[in-house]
């Protein structure tokens, strides 16, 4: 999975501040466990992603906060 993950740095975000490492390691981890190779159809995916972030509300000012602290 590590090469996914690397590839993904260096073809899609090409820089990756050490604070938000884990947002992208998180990213990287729910699409690895979701692929087409487990048998999981895009709507799925879709229905998952929308059922993991119900409830969730993220704002400008929440990210600031982690970041000072």
């Amino acid at each position: 999975m590590f090469s996914v993950f690397k590839r993904g740095m260096v073809g899609v975000y090409q820089h990756c501040g050490e604070a938000h490492l884990h947002r992208y390691l998180a990213e990287f981890d729910f699409r690895y466990n979701r692929r087409t190779a487990l048998k999981i159809t895009d709507t799925e995916r879709h229905d998952q992603l929308l059922a993991m972030i119900e409830g969730k509300r993220l704002t400008y000012r929440q990210i600031g906060e982690t970041q000072n602290a």
